[in-house]
């Protein structure tokens, strides 16, 4: 038996509904926009989508050197553990946007533990990966490790639960909207806890999965990682699995505070998309009109385009952005430090670039407008 999906009450239904317009308003609007942004958009959404995760495992690298990690540079602030946990979750993530439109795909235990290893492969065997756990296993409170948590079920029926997690990922309650079925698969997932390690962020990923493989919107905008991420937001999460989750593996329990959990993220993750998308629309425009005027050329506006809505840039991302060689890129660079339009910090291989003197201040404004995110459920009372 798993934790089974609630009935829906008619604010649900309203969020719900909601979160679909939503969705499919930022589906419309991404496609009006120049494909360059749009490729840096996904890229700085799946970093931070990265970086939030597993800084909720504990786990700190900058979503800006998430971004250049996933670009293959290096010489990033981070310890050699944190890049490992990053560049893992990247592994597993660029994975999971891969199967989105696969046509004949189909959930099973092989590739649940394959995702496992992509994301734990490099502790085992200290800690096992890519097979389910032997052992007991208990979850210490955040901030206190003498205290339980939650006690998951015992070792001895991992087998039987996951199959049974895997027919309902492939036909259960398929007349649920899939962001319903998406957190119930999360929520089934994490309390299973099938491995010895890095059960939420394979559960995460699930989540994830199953919201990419609905189809509305490309995958790198489909995640509520980010949001999860966010200080009061992990405490909350916390908080709802232990309530609905119980201190122990207890299917019977209610679920309905679990789903309104994920409507709430699902609503205020696509309310920060949206402004991020019209904020990086408004600054690319600012800076074609103002490049014009300046002999700047358009390949470089995408130097000056990350560096707006990022703070920075490295040439190593701006090579691959435009498709340049290394001289390219760098004579590019070059002449805009020298310009006063960007600053160059940092010594040769640590090196990134932000606004100069120059660098025209209406678009850094517009990149930093505030922006007021709304509670459906409040607005709903």
């Amino acid at each position: 038996m798993l934790y089974s999906t609630p009935r829906l009450e008619p604010a649900d239904h309203q969020v719900l509904e909601q979160v679909d317009r939503m969705r499919e308003q930022l589906r419309h609007a991404v496609r009006q926009v120049p494909m360059k942004w749009t490729l840096d958009l996904r890229k700085a959404l799946t970093a931070s989508a990265i970086a939030a995760s597993n800084t909720i495992e504990g786990y700190r690298v900058d979503a800006r050197d998430v971004a250049d990690l996933m670009d293959g540079e290096r010489e990033v602030e981070a310890s050699d553990e944190n890049k490992a946990e990053t560049l893992a979750y990247q592994q597993a993530m660029t994975y999971i946007q891969s199967l989105h439109d696969v046509a004949d795909f189909r959930y099973g235990k092989e590739l649940l533990n394959g995702l496992h290893w992509m994301l734990q492969g490099h502790h085992h065997p200290q800690k096992i990966a890519g097979q389910w756990r032997k052992t007991a296993i208990r979850i210490t409170a955040p901030g206190d490790e003498l205290a339980t948590d939650y006690e998951g079920p015992d070792h001895e029926l991992l087998p039987g639960l996951m199959s049974e997690l895997v027919d309902w990922l492939n036909d259960g309650d398929l007349h649920h909207h899939f962001l319903i079925r998406a957190a119930m698969a999360h929520l089934n997932l994490v309390k299973i806890h099938p491995w010895s390690d890095g059960n939420g962020r394979m559960s995460r990923s699930l989540q994830t999965l199953l919201i990419a493989r609905g189809g509305v919107l490309a995958p790198e905008f489909s995640s509520i990682e980010e949001w999860l991420g966010m200080p009061g937001n992990t405490w909350e999460y916390y908080k709802v699995l232990r309530t609905v989750g119980g201190p122990v593996w207890s299917p019977e329990r209610e679920t309905l505070p679990w789903i309104r959990f994920n409507l709430l993220a699902y609503h205020q993750q696509a309310q920060r998309v949206q402004r991020r998308v019209d904020r990086s629309n408004d600054c690319w425009t600012q800076l074609m009109e103002w490049a014009q005027t300046e002999r700047i050329t358009e390949r470089q506006v995408t130097a000056l385009h990350e560096v707006a809505m990022m703070g920075r840039v490295r040439r190593s991302r701006y090579e691959k952005a435009e498709g340049l060689n290394t001289q390219q890129a760098t004579r590019d660079l070059q002449a805009l430090t020298k310009a006063e339009v960007l600053t160059a910090i940092g010594q040769t291989k640590g090196r990134h670039y932000v606004a100069g003197p120059r660098f025209p201040h209406t678009v850094l404004a517009t990149a930093q407008r505030p922006h007021t995110i709304i509670d459906p459920y409040a607005a709903a009372e």
